[in-house]
């Protein structure tokens, strides 16, 4: 069963730098259906849907490693077996000399537009990537990104202002 964030609604979620949850808001606790001692020093990929490409989260983590801010839209699991569709922005937490600490994520409520988007081109990556491959995959992605002549992130955020 889909869940939906309402307007208003934020979900916030900090990693260490091996991606494991060290700071999860009531919106994200509340929206999965769990406890926070269910999530908490827990991979975050603990809601990582199967519906997601493989190749989003590896260009994700590409970027993040780059010391880079990215957008993305991800569709994640609960714990009472729904999910929910977000548009998220993760970005790089650092010490004060500099160092990666971790990452944290914010998300809202996916535009109706970019869902729809969004679900037909996951759908055409996933295949791609049981027949060829995670970065076969990615092609898909980089041939639209030439064609709007756009970044990832420029992108992301066009889609997510459609009306």
């Amino acid at each position: 069963m889909e869940k939906e964030l309402n307007e208003y609604d934020f979900i916030v979620s900090k990693t260490d730098t091996r991606g494991n949850i060290t700071y999860a808001n009531e919106s994200f606790i509340k929206i999965i259906y769990a406890k926070e001692s269910d999530i908490l020093n827990k991979p975050h990929n603990i809601v990582r849907h199967p519906d997601m490409p493989k190749a989003v989260f590896k260009y994700l983590w590409q970027q993040l490693k780059a010391r880079k801010e990215v957008y993305a839209f991800v569709k994640n699991k609960t714990f009472d077996n729904g999910y929910y569709w977000v548009f998220a922005n993760i970005s790089v937490s650092y010490d004060l000399n500099g160092n990666i600490i971790g990452y944290y994520s914010v998300r809202r409520k996916i535009g109706k537009r970019a869902k729809e988007l969004i679900i037909s081109l996951y759908k055409k990556m996933i295949e791609v990537e049981k027949s060829k491959g995670v970065d076969e995959s990615w092609k898909i992605i980089e041939e639209i990104l030439h064609k709007e002549n756009k970044t990832y992130n420029e992108f992301i955020i066009s889609i997510q202002d459609l009306k």
